[in-house]
Formats: C-alpha cells, structure tokens, sequence
C-alpha cells in the first residue's frame, strides 16, 4: 500500500461512511454538536495509531475529508471533541476512540477495561467526572471495504407471504454441532451455505430462514464477568457491520455467497435486526461509538435531565428516530443490507420503540412512514416485534399495511388449548382464522400476523411440553429472569425422562402444536431445532447461553423420534402448500359460498351441527371442527380440521353436507397414509387433530 496522505483534503459531506472511489476514501459522519472530529487511521493489525488528522471541512453537520491513496483494508477509527457536559446531554471525550457509526467491517474486538468509559467517579455522580484514560488499545476499529461481488444470475425468490414458511434460527447455533461440515466452518455463514443444511431446511418446506442477529454485538461487561456470552445478539455495536465470529474467512463475501446459495434453494434470508437501542446502555455505560459522536442527537434523553436517558426498550437507552440525521442511518442501513447483501426482508426487535413519537407510539411515523415510500425497503418483508417495555408498549395488530407482526396471542392460545385449559376455544378459532379481530383493518391480509408456537425467546417446542416450571439457573440471575408463565405442561415427569407414556404423549401434543401452526391462516414460523426436538434444558431465556443449552444438537436429528417429527412436520407443510383453504391470502368472514350451503369458512361442534353462542360459551368444551372451502381450478375445495383437546377419543359427526372425504394427515397417527372417510362419523384420538379434504369438480359444483 502506497503512503498515505499527511493531510486530508475536503472531500464530500456524502455518502455517509468510508467510500472507496477507486483512487482514494471519502470519510464522512454527522455531529451536530462536535467542535472537531479526527481521523485516526491504524496500520491493519489495528495496534498501532498511524496518524491523527482533523477532518477539514463540515457541511450541515456532517464532517468530512478525503484520503488520497487510501485502499480497503484501511483501518480507522474517530476522536471527536466538544463539550462534556452530561447534565446538558453533551458527552464528547477526544480521549476516547470512536466505531465509526457506519463501519461495514470492524478489526478487532471489544475488551473491558474502565478506559472505555467516558468518565470517572466525581462527587458520587460517577458519570459527571472527565476520564482522560486514552481507550484505543480496548476498541475494535473500523476496517474500509470494498463491496463489489459478483452475483452472477442470482434473483430474489419472491415467495408469496401465502406461501411463506419461516425457520428461525441462529447463525452459530445452527451449525457449531455439526460434525459433518469442516470445524473452521461451523457457527458460520460457510455452514449456511453447506448443501447438507439447505437439503434439511427444503425437506421441512421451509421458504425464507430468518436469521437472529448477525450485526456486530458487544459482549455485555455484566456478562463476560459472570463467565458467560451475549448469544442472541441483542446488543448491537453496528448497524452495517456483521459480527466477526459469524465469517469463517473474514470475508463480507462468506455472506452474500451464503444468501445467493439460499436464494438459489428457493428460499430468502430475513435478518433480525436491532435499531431500537444499542449497546452503550445507560449514562453510566461506556463511550463507543454514538454517545461519544453526539449524544444529544442519537439519544432520547429525559427532557429537563438530558444526563439520563429515555428507556423504552429496557436496555439503558433508545435510540432516537425523530432526528433525521439518526433515522437516515437507520435507513441507509437497511438499504445496505438489502443491496449489498440482497436480503429479502427484516425482522424489528422492539418495533413499538421504532414507531414512537413525541406522544407515544405512532403506525404513521417518521420511521413507517420512511420504509413504507422507499423504492427498495418497501417491497421486502417487512416483520414487527409489536411490543416495548414503555408505556403503551403492547401494540398487536397496529403497525401500518405493509408490515406483518409477531403474534403472541397465537403462541399461547394454541399453548392453552392444547394444554387443556378451560374456555379456550373461541381464542383458538381466531387464531385459526389468522387473527382477524387484531389485523382486518387497512386493507391488511392474513399473512399479517406471524403465527408461531416457540421462538428464540422463551421454551423450546420441546420443552413445552416437559417443563412446568422454567429453569433458568445457568443464567445466573437466582431463576428471576425469564417468562413466569409459559402455558406449558410436563405431561408427567417434569424434565427429561424415559417413561415411555410420558414420552409419546409429549410426541403426540407436539404433532398437535406443529400442525394446528400449518393449518391456521397467517405466515406460520418455526423455530429452529423444534423439528427434532431441540432442548434447551427448560431455560426459557437463553440469551447468555452461548454453548450447548443453545445450540442444535444434530444428534437428535437422526434419532427415531426426531426422523419421524421431522418427516411428519414436512409432510403437514406440503399439505399447506397443495391446499389453498389452508393459506388463504384473504381473511374469511362465512359470507362468500364456494358451493351452496357451503360457505368459505364455518365452525362446527362436535356433533356435525354449526357452533352457536352456547356452545362457544361452554368452558369444559374441548373439541372443535373447522369446515373451509374455495374455488380452484377444476373445481371448489374443502378442508375440514377436526381438533380434539380432550384426554379421550372422541367420534365426531361429520357436518352437512356429505363430501367424497380423504383423511391425508393425523397428529395421533402420522405414520397412517392418506385413505377415503367411510361414512359420516369420524373418531380424532385424544389431543390430537385431523385433516380431511375434498374434491368438488366444476361439473358436481353448478
């Protein structure tokens, strides 16, 4: 690499960021309240401070200067002076080296050492002291890249969200286990992109991976001193940046050829991303990137206090997206990820925080707004976590048209309802019927509300069913943390077990679970492992646990009860996809007539007769059928779903009128193939459901 430049010259106030041009790098980053920012530059290790120079020139706000001669690979980081005044909001400390906001690829990693905060003890307001302690030995920097990669005839698969079947996985936990892909590669984008894992995602039907954090994440002090690990990776020290230990080579391009492999398999990647706080925390965390650039700007502070910190998110801090300048990252971010990497859509950790206002959460702000009219954010998917820890947090059903949510109510009324619990049947058939009450509104579809049974956050689908009580003492929290009611049952033993009556009636409700999620109207996501009978030892908040309460264990994979779950889970979602009824783009309200006398959707008691108010009032009810109809070509399908949460085997009458019957998928008996319904009773085992379909040609149908 040729000598760098010994001064800077004034280059452009944009792109924000380090560019490339080719013949030199453009560095650009916004401060509203700087005095002076500095560019110091490294040599590649990032040990060693090559030079200090002030960037020259500021044009609204943003500072900028250009570097002849420089190359990606460069490393850099930022010192930026002006006032420390903590009481006013103001926290800048040019003792402190900074992550440049927009870093696409960081060079070493964090280490925790007090010179990382901006302050020292004074007057027993820690925060209000001025530490001169110089943090760049402690701080990863900031590397220049260069983004062109070859994409060949790659092309987005476009999966219909009626078609759309999400996996939520982990990048690390994915693959660290597997001992048939090469050690280098495990817990990496390289296994991603492994054939042996993209065969096992398509076997399952899944149409789009959706990815837990893969932006870089700090290792919370709190954490690494209690001898464990940010796992999840909510916790982000740059929005454009992957994290290092997800790249087997520490080449960006691990990721896109991972993505084009997906894409390639039919499936696309949605990235779970965290833009609602970071990880700098509260007023007594340390000074790496945003706090020490321009505090006032890229937080909200309590108006009045500006020292400390609005915390809608429980984290320490939010991010504040009522200024331009913050929610211009936000989006330039976005945009990065899904033009440089080519993912296909975004899951909001936290969505509420993203769409509050001056007056509390709003579907028309600046933020939903901004995705909504962008030429290329605005024909992704779209995904909202609808809750924060502020007021007026819980916000189900109320994000704009154009985003899908996460459904909490589908979780645990399915839950319930299979547990046994009392009066559930009127929240389970709202749940089938893909949440109308919560997401009809707006011209918005049923494909709105993500319907799942386990996530990330919370017990595994497995442990569900064989913990009554979480179990979080690895955490090291005395079991405070975590959800206290998880709707779950141990069906017997609590934990493992071999009892073998115990063990298959917690296969027999987990094939319930999996195949009421197939057979609901919405966008149904399973979480990763679930197919096997992935556990994660009753921990319901795994968060820290960065080792094998975490990780897929493979070897469940290929065991008896994880082949036959696995194939049975395949088998349901082929079903969904071959039979319209079962993912209807529209919500149905019983008023169109497929057939007459038949509408597109009704609900039956056991008895073969319409449910009325009575008989959706009745508490110890436990059984339910679920009649559905549509034109398609040829003709006009039927499905009918028959549930039966009760401890006993119940003969259901088969409602009016008499259609030519096929059973194609029972949770009781998921080695039965399918076979005609002789006459018009039909027995469900005890909690388990059914699937019964018919054919009506065009000619029986006039």
């Amino acid at each position: 690499m040729p000598p760098l430049a010994d001064r800077l010259l004034p280059g452009r106030p944009d792109p924000l960021g380090a560019v490339w041009d080719g013949l030199g790098v453009n560095f650009a980053i916004f401060s509203a309240h700087a005095e002076k920012v500095e560019l110091c530059l490294f040599d590649p290790s990032g040990r060693k401070e090559l030079a200090r120079l002030a960037l020259p020139e500021c044009t609204d706000e943003v500072w900028h200067g250009y570097l002849p001669e420089a190359r990606p690979g460069q490393v850099y980081g930022y010192r930026v002076h002006g006032p420390y005044r903590p009481e006013h909001g103001h926290r800048f400390n040019p003792n402190k080296l900074l992550l440049d906001p927009y870093a696409k690829q960081l060079q070493g990693s964090l280490r925790w050492t007090d010179a990382l905060y901006g302050y020292r003890a004074h007057g027993g307001r820690a925060d209000l002291g001025f530490d001169r302690r110089d943090s760049a030995a402690a701080m990863p920097k900031a590397m220049v890249t260069d983004d062109a990669f070859n994409w060949g005839d790659d092309r987005a698969p476009n999966v219909p969200w009626d078609r759309t079947l999400i996996y939520e996985t982990h990048v690390r936990g994915l693959s660290i286990l597997r001992d048939d892909l090469a050690p280098r590669e495990r817990g990496t984008f390289a296994a991603l992109a492994d054939p042996r894992v993209i065969e096992h995602l398509q076997k399952l039907g899944v149409t789009a991976v959706e990815l837990l954090p893969v932006q870089a994440f700090a290792q919370d002090r709190f954490l690494v001193e209690k001898g464990l690990r940010n796992y999840w990776g909510y916790s982000t020290l740059s929005f454009f940046a992957p994290e290092p230990r997800y790249l087997s080579g520490g080449s960006l391009d691990e990721i896109r050829v991972a993505i084009r492999r997906l894409h390639g398999a039919g499936m696309e990647v949605i990235l779970d991303v965290v833009y609602n706080h970071t990880c700098e925390g509260n007023e007594l965390g340390p000074s790496l990137s945003w706090r020490g650039i321009d505090n006032a700007s890229y937080y909200r502070l309590q108006p009045g206090d500006e020292r400390r910190y609005i915390d809608e998110t429980g984290c320490g801090n939010t991010v504040n997206l009522s200024h331009p300048r913050v929610l211009q990252m936000v989006m330039d971010s976005l945009r990065y990820w899904a033009t440089s990497f080519r993912v296909d859509g975004f899951r909001f950790d936290l969505s509420t925080t993203l769409g509050r206002e001056g007056m509390g959460f709003d579907p028309g702000s600046g933020f939903f707004d901004a995705i909504r009219q962008d030429p290329v954010l605005s024909k992704l998917k779209l995904i909202a976590e609808p809750w924060d820890v502020g007021p007026g947090g819980y916000q189900l059903g109320n994000h704009p048209p154009g985003f899908s949510e996460w459904n909490d109510r589908f979780r645990d009324d399915v839950r319930r309802y299979w547990r046994g619990d009392a009066g559930v049947r009127p929240d389970l058939a709202a749940r089938l019927a893909g949440s109308s009450e919560l997401f009809d509104r707006r011209r918005r579809r049923p494909w709105a509300s993500v319907n799942f049974v386990a996530s990330h956050d919370g017990f595994t689908l497995q442990d569900l069913v064989s913990f009554t009580e979480k179990n979080n003492l690895r955490n090291g929290e005395n079991n405070r943390d975590g959800h206290g009611e998880n709707f779950s049952a141990n069906w017997g033993k609590e934990g493992p077990t071999l009892d073998p009556v115990v063990t298959a009636q917690r296969e027999r409700i987990k094939r319930a679970m999996l195949m009421t999620l197939l057979a609901s109207h919405g966008t149904p996501m399973l979480l990763g492992g679930d197919e096997f009978g992935r556990t994660q030892q009753g921990n319901n908040n795994a968060y820290c646990q960065d080792n094998d309460v975490s990780w897929l264990d493979w070897t469940l994979a290929g065991s008896e009860p994880g082949i036959e779950l696995s194939h049975f889970f395949g088998r349901a979602a082929a079903l969904r996809r071959a039979h319209p009824t079962l993912r209807s783009a529209n919500f149905l309200h019983g008023q169109d007539f497929p057939l007459p006398g038949v509408a597109d959707v009704a609900w039956f008691g056991q008895d073969g007769q319409p449910m009325h108010p009575g008989a959706w009032g009745d508490l110890g009810g436990r059984t339910l059928a679920l009649r559905r109809a549509a034109k398609v070509e040829g003709g006009v399908e039927v499905t009918l779903l028959l549930l039966n949460s009760s401890a006993e085997d119940c003969d259901f009458t088969l409602p009016a009128p008499d259609f030519p019957w096929r059973l194609v998928l029972d949770s009781a008996e998921p080695e039965v193939e399918e076979r005609v319904v002789q006459g018009a009773i039909d027995t469900v085992g005890r909690h388990s459901a059914r699937l019964l379909v018919a054919f009506v040609a065009q000619e029986d149908s006039a």
